[in-house]
């Protein structure tokens, strides 16, 4: 049952509430400077396709460091990594800003500026996430979870809406904005001292490296979530073409567009508050792919939507159903890996996860060049029922998940 008290206890952690500062302060600034790009581009190319590359772009620095980030996850000082992730966030908004100054913008430029954010949020997201579970007690980290979720939506409601009225003003400022919120959440990071020792510094072995592959091979449980994930967010990328239902569908322009880009995350904040209160405690793995279908749905509502509340409020929906998933499979991923894996665990995860999210913008960009922005959703809302009605037969263990069990619980199976 819900604890009130617990729950307040959770706001006197002066390392996480450092953390999530900061996680706001990073992500504001990503979110502020990929609107940024991504309407440059269409500005410049009217192209559907180059809104996907960008997403592929972002994509390749996951697949190519993906052993090396977990690595290091595991065996540094997880603050420099996320510190030094964040600066090379700072040195791409810096690049946009000098360019945009000088009215030197060009799609090759954009396309590079996206490559130093991709090989950055590499390394930051599932450096991240291993820093949650070390910053408060075990007891606290279903909430702590939640909150970590509300901090990326708060970031992605404040980030967009803002962007787009300051880029009506001037992309100028926008840029400079950007840095700040990097640096901010920079010297945020340099003030968190986690719990737990430094793991020791040993050189990379190839077997060190593929551990976390291993781990999640033998746990059906973590392999479910994972690839779940990975296919629904595969099949998504509505995200991504925003630009395009902004300019040509619903002709809202920068302002509108910041307005879709918040609205996913207005119903995912909302919800990551009641979850960071109320946590999800039975009856799991039910819930989760409950709200996976509800995020195909939609997304399938989305893209058939041409009256712009319609459109906000579809978006409201996908993201309040995506928080609950996020919230469950994070949860699930940390509770279920030891600290000495996380950093392993968590790297696989983002890149099946988390970089989906660019692969599948690459995939939305694609389709819709071929086919249309419209069909390219429809596409990506219907294949997210149909996986998740697969999942559901293919690991029914998931499927009869009722709580969160500790990795000290769990044996791993042959």
């Amino acid at each position: 049952m819900n604890n009130p008290a617990t729950a307040a206890r959770l706001i006197h952690q002066r390392e996480f509430v450092l953390f999530w500062l900061a996680r706001v302060g990073s992500t504001v600034g990503y979110q502020m400077l990929v609107l940024t790009i991504g309407w440059q581009i269409y500005e410049l190319t009217n192209s559907p396709l180059d809104l996907g590359i960008v997403g592929l772009i972002q994509f390749v620095p996951a697949i190519a460091f993906i052993l090396v980030i977990g690595h290091a996850a595991d065996r540094y000082d997880r603050r420099l990594i996320v510190r030094t992730a964040q600066s090379i966030c700072a040195l791409s908004a810096l690049l946009v800003t000098g360019a945009l100054f000088l009215g030197n913008v060009n799609r090759e430029l954009l396309f590079a500026a996206v490559f130093l954010l991709g090989c950055a949020r590499a390394f930051e997201q599932p450096t991240s996430q291993s820093l949650v579970p070390s910053l408060v007690p075990t007891r606290l980290l279903p909430r702590a979870v939640a909150a970590w979720t509300s901090a990326n939506q708060v970031a992605v409601i404040c980030g967009p809406a803002l962007g787009g009225l300051v880029y009506v003003l001037s992309p100028v400022v926008v840029g400079c904005l950007c840095v700040l919120f990097f640096a901010g959440a920079v010297i945020l990071i340099s003030m968190i001292h986690p719990k737990g020792a430094t793991s020791k510094r040993e050189p990379p072995t190839l077997a060190s490296m593929l551990g976390g592959f291993d781990y999640i091979r033998h746990r059906r449980r973590l392999l479910g979530v994972v690839s779940l994930d990975f296919c629904v967010v595969l099949l998504g990328g509505a995200i991504a073409l925003l630009p395009i239902f902004a300019k040509d569908i619903l002709t809202v322009g920068p302002v509108g567009l910041g307005l879709l880009r918040s609205a996913p995350a207005v119903g995912a904040l909302v919800t990551s508050i009641v979850l960071s209160h109320a946590p999800i405690e039975r009856w799991i793995g039910i819930k989760m792919f409950a709200v996976v279908a509800i995020y195909g749905a939609s997304t399938v509502v989305f893209g058939l939507s041409t009256w712009f509340p319609l459109s906000l409020a579809a978006l409201v929906v996908l993201g309040a159903s995506d928080a609950v998933s996020v919230v469950i499979r994070f949860s699930l991923v940390q509770i279920e890996t030891p600290d000495s894996m996380r950093g392993r665990v968590s790297a696989i995860n983002y890149l099946f996860v988390g970089s989906s999210n660019t692969l599948g913008d690459f995939r939305a960009g694609v389709v819709a060049d071929w086919f249309g922005a419209v069909t390219s959703v429809m596409f990506g809302g219907v294949g997210s029922l149909l996986v998740a009605v697969v999942w559901m037969l293919l690991f029914p263990d998931l499927r009869r998940l009722d709580r969160f069990e500790p990795a000290d619980e769990i044996t791993t199976s042959a």
